[in-house]
């Protein structure tokens, strides 16, 4: 004899069979917050793309002139049609990636005080200096960078370069090829500019990793405790597996704010428009630095070059923006530890 066995579906109640669906009811409020909502999200992607379009439409004629030479040319002469982002741009990258080597171990190492180390009033009056840092303006920055970072820089400028020699970067040489030690030769240098900016994205970087480290959850804190873990090794376990994430978005969008930095930059650099691979040696250039120095005395044309020079700094900032927000984005959720 065969046996047929009903599946629960078949015996199961008639209401059961198609569940009813469940729709909640929005009240005025609901619907008011929900419109203001999708306004400002709206509001702020088309914001951005019309910065954009309009960077692109106002830049048309320099990249029309130019072409894909606009991304190899380093002189910038617009008046006679030799213009381009090599140099400037190389700057920009230079100093910005100077900026995070100084930030990056400062703000990882900050966060992981305010998160794991500081308690009661003297975390509290931390994390508010910290982020008070960052409504610090630029010129301030640059005031401190020119007047009093670069004298006490210079020396060890000096020493890197004759100690570190035989790294061509590091080296410091004349039109010759001569090595230099004379103090005239390490002025207004990206290193010098990159440690200025990487002061001023210490408070931003900082806030996104603590507030990644933060949100380790508690009970696999007190579970590595519990397995006879001592601090170092909990933070080691458990807060940094899962605020990695966090890390590398925080120190991408202190990469960001380095690449856009204007007036310090401006204030500390010596312009020149080669590429200069010795970061210790006098003369770099930037991106926002160029605009600043060249708006008020372009011409139609010259200023048509600077917003296609603003277009490009503004896809890569985009770009680096965009990554970060994503991996901080996923470090809030899914995150995994060692425990």
């Amino acid at each position: 004899m065969t046996t047929v066995r009903e599946s629960p579906a078949s015996y199961a109640p008639a209401d059961l069979q198609h569940p009813r669906s469940v729709q909640a009811r929005s009240g005025a409020a609901d619907r008011l917050f929900h419109a203001v909502a999708r306004s400002a999200g709206g509001a702020t992607v088309g914001i951005m793309l019309a910065v954009g379009l309009f960077l692109s439409v106002r830049a048309s004629d320099a990249l029309q002139a130019t072409g894909t030479g606009f991304l190899t040319e380093q002189q910038w002469s617009p008046e006679t049609g030799q213009f381009g982002v090599a140099a400037i741009l190389f700057g920009t990258v230079t100093i910005a990636v100077i900026a995070l080597l100084v930030a990056f171990p400062l703000a990882f190492g900050t966060a992981l005080l305010l998160s794991e180390i500081a308690t009661g009033a003297t975390r509290r009056f931390m994390v508010s200096l910290v982020d008070l840092m960052a409504a610090v303006p630029s010129i301030i920055f640059g005031l401190w960078g020119v007047y009093f970072l670069q004298a006490a820089i210079i020396p060890v400028s000096q020493w890197i370069s004759s100690t570190f020699v035989f790294i061509p970067i590091l080296a410091v040489t004349d039109e010759s090829g001569a090595r230099v030690s004379d103090a005239s030769f390490f002025t207004s240098s990206a290193f010098i500019a990159g440690i200025v900016v990487g002061f001023m994205v210490v408070p931003t970087t900082t806030s996104v990793m603590r507030e990644a480290f933060s949100q380790a959850p508690p009970g696999e804190r007190e579970g590595a405790y519990a397995l006879g873990s001592t601090r170092w090794g909990m933070i080691r376990a458990v807060v940094l597996p899962f605020g990695k994430g966090g890390v590398i978005g925080g120190t991408m969008l202190g990469l960001g704010r380095a690449l856009g930095e204007t007036i310090a930059v401006y204030m500390i650099i010596s312009p020149i428009f080669s590429i200069n691979w010795q970061v210790l040696k006098t003369g770099t250039n930037s991106v926002s630095a160029l605009i600043a120095l060249r708006y008020g005395e372009a011409t139609d044309f010259g200023l048509s070059a600077l917003m296609a020079a603003g277009l490009v700094l503004f896809a890569v900032t985009l770009v680096i923006n965009f990554t970060a927000s994503s991996i901080v984005a996923r470090s809030r959720s899914g995150a995994q530890s060692e425990v």
